[in-house]
């Protein structure tokens, strides 16, 4: 396991740093430390503003093949600058499902008209996408997508319902799963399609949370319109491509999103000295457990990193169980350094309910626990079903 990085990527950390800091000021200090998970909806057109500052310098889709408009940046590097990128506290990318999710699938399965198309808007900044994959019946269970396409001339013709979908207000486009033949096996006739949000078939509900805020939203298509060839991949071979795009939402992020939890253990343990809490055993002993996690968290996170290099993979089976179970104790634990005045809405320990309420979903969204478990058993471990 490599736990250094070279002094060419030690080159590049300074470089990235350099730029962060020189460019988030002005207008764009307010969005220090807004817009990652649990304030999504916050600065939206501001850090859409941002993706075309961060495109200027060269920063979007740093990882992405120098021929679709990425630097052709190495692992180790992408790995660096979400690394740099938090600890800036720079803000939550508003494109980070085009560049992160949306875009690789385009370069991996789709054609060259559709790669001429949709990645240059990406790499600018001036296009921004958003996932149509859950729907009531089919979060876990994916391959239960009931929304449908059917083919009307030279269009497909979208009628069904999305949930859980992510700035779907502020996105001009939304790639989805749709069932293109209803007598298929379930994991078979589905299609990923291109459609665009601009138009009468489709409406946007936002949806309230528990935390008070609308970072998602449901999506209503009524015989939506997109043009035949906006299918990626095969049609009825979605279930292939939906799996790619998984594949590329468990990526580099990891160590970058972990600068951010040292960070809000840091919080909970300045806290938990101003109320007395730290002078507690007990909650002593949970302030170190979770550091030690934290630790396990970051040496598993590099490990699998070598992984790319070793060929080592099923190291990266056990990644999203344990931040998702880390982040949920930690919401727990800054509750009980709050004692009492955790039922009380105080301004002065906002972050810490936001935290605590925000967590309660990580074991849930982008996979259960319980089906992480599954995967787990069967993938990495090879037991029977």
């Amino acid at each position: 396991m490599n736990l250094t990085f070279s002094v060419q990527d030690e080159a590049f950390r300074d470089e990235a740093r350099t730029w962060l800091e020189a460019h988030l000021v002005g207008d764009f200090a307010k969005l220090r430390g807004r817009g990652g998970l649990g304030d999504m909806d916050a600065f939206v057109d501001e850090r859409k503003e941002w993706e075309r500052e961060l495109a200027a310098g060269g920063w979007t889709c740093i990882a992405w093949p120098e021929e679709h408009g990425g630097r052709g940046a190495s692992l180790y590097e992408e790995v660096i600058f979400l690394e740099e990128y938090a600890r800036a506290r720079a803000p939550g990318r508003a494109g980070h499902i085009g560049e992160g999710l949306l875009g690789p699938t385009v370069i991996h399965f789709g054609t060259a008209e559709q790669q001429a198309r949709f990645l240059p808007p990406i790499v600018a900044g001036t296009e921004f996408w958003c996932q149509g994959y859950s729907e009531p019946n089919a979060g876990s269970d994916l391959a239960n997508v009931k929304t449908r396409a059917e083919v009307d001339g030279d269009d497909w013709v979208i009628t069904g319902q999305k949930v859980w979908t992510s700035l779907a207000e502020d996105s001009e486009w939304c790639f989805a799963l749709c069932r293109t033949n209803a007598d298929a096996p379930k994991h078979q006739g589905i299609s990923c399609l291109l459609i665009p949000m601009d138009q009468p078939g489709i409406r946007v509900v936002p949806i309230q949370q528990i935390t008070g805020r609308s970072e998602f939203a449901e999506v209503f298509f009524d015989e939506a319109r997109t043009p035949r060839d906006h299918v990626v991949g095969p049609v009825d071979g979605g279930w292939k491509v939906a799996m790619g795009t998984l594949a590329f939402e468990r990526g580099a992020s990891t160590l970058g999103q972990q600068v951010g939890f040292v960070r809000e253990l840091e919080r909970v343990c300045e806290v938990a000295k101003q109320t007395g809490a730290a002078r507690r055993p007990l909650i002593r002993d949970r302030i170190a457990e979770l550091w030690m996690r934290l630790q396990v968290m970051r040496h598993n996170a590099l490990r699998t990193l070598s992984a790319h290099d070793t060929g080592l993979r099923r190291e990266a089976f056990v990644t999203k169980i344990y931040w998702a179970t880390w982040h949920r104790d930690l919401g727990d634990l800054a509750m009980d350094v709050l004692g009492a005045s955790a039922a009380l809405a105080e301004p002065e320990h906002a972050d810490l309910h936001a935290l605590y309420l925000w967590s309660r979903s990580d074991t849930i969204y982008a996979g259960t626990n319980q089906i992480q478990r599954n995967l787990i058993a069967r993938r990495a471990l090879g037991l029977p079903r």
